[in-house]
């Protein structure tokens, strides 16, 4: 009896879900950019461009008629995206360049390389990302989350920002998540060497990137270039991919999360909306203004993580 009862209600709710599948659909795909605006001219550079959200901004800015610079770890992965958007476009115009983010060498390589070849970068996308992955280090000894998601990030934008300011009116784009409402910046153990969880550094790691773009938002304050965070929603993406059970419950519950294509919207959106032309130091997602946790507005927070990660990256931004 209790077995058919199981049954019976699996089986309502598989014809609830065969029956709701289109809405349930259109309300997980989120807010979509509607703005037409052309980039013909413009220039943008795109981290972790190769796969997922990344590879969806490119395609879309790169019908738009920009060119489009895709910054890869793996060059032969992001060859391979180049040759898709290609197909998918005749026209684009879509360039790989080699970039590690665990490693400033490559960062300094990069930009030096960068700044040399292009005259001007009027979109930066902070795209590129890692999640919940083991406990690793970069190639600087930094953990591999604060590493990549922020340091590597924040030593790119110091390198390129003389080139988008010369280029103004520009943007620059962080790509951050709602889990920065769960992190917290653990000044006494930046880099989680008294211990260690892969959640916790992911989250750390999104809420650093929040602080980062309105504290450079701040300083960037009359230069017109604006800087936004944006959270691209919950994307069945391979960013899971160093977690099991989360790649399962990714693969189950797929009808509830949205495509790359429509994580990437809220990215494209702060990119190119003609009414963000001067909105800076805001948080967006679904292509409208979000929340922001308490700790994410910490002026104090954020100050103290600009002048420690000018520290560990040794460098000086005034």
């Amino acid at each position: 009896m209790f077995a058919l009862i199981i049954v019976a209600g699996v089986a309502v709710l598989t014809l609830l879900l065969l029956l709701f599948a289109p809405h349930i659909r259109n309300y997980a795909a989120g807010g979509v950019c509607e703005s037409a605006v052309r980039l013909d001219g413009k220039t943008v550079l795109i981290t972790g461009a190769n796969t997922g959200i990344g590879k969806e901004t490119a395609l879309d800015l790169a019908k738009r008629g920009a060119r489009v610079i895709m910054a890869c770890r793996n060059v032969e992965k992001g060859e391979e995206a180049a040759a898709s958007i290609r197909a998918a476009h005749a026209e684009a115009q879509v360039e790989v360049r080699e970039l590690d983010l665990a490693d400033t060498c490559s960062i300094h390589a990069f930009a030096q390389r960068f700044l040399r070849d292009v005259s001007h970068l009027h979109v930066l996308i902070n795209n590129a990302g890692v999640m919940m992955c083991p406990y690793m280090k970069t190639v600087d000894g930094f953990e591999m989350h604060m590493g990549v998601n922020h340091l590597g990030h924040f030593l790119l934008t110091y390198l390129l920002i003389g080139l988008l300011k010369r280029s103004a009116p520009a943007r620059i784009v962080v790509v951050s998540s709602l889990a920065h409402n769960f992190g917290w910046i653990r000044f006494h153990d930046l880099h989680s060497q008294g211990s260690y969880n892969s959640g916790l550094a992911y989250c750390q790691s999104k809420l650093a990137n929040v602080l980062f773009s309105r504290e450079l938002a701040r300083r960037l304050r009359g230069t017109n270039v604006t800087v936004n965070s944006v959270h691209p929603g919950t994307v069945n993406s391979d960013l899971t991919r160093h977690s099991t059970l989360m790649t399962i419950l990714f693969t189950v519950l797929s009808m509830f999360l949205k495509t790359p294509r429509e994580g990437a919207q809220t990215s494209v959106y702060c990119a190119v909306a003609e009414e963000l032309h001067s909105v800076s130091g805001k948080h967006f997602s679904d292509c409208s203004p979000a929340f922001v946790a308490p700790q994410g507005r910490s002026e104090e927070t954020a100050r103290r993580l600009w002048d420690v990660s000018c520290q560990l990256l040794g460098i000086e931004w005034h």
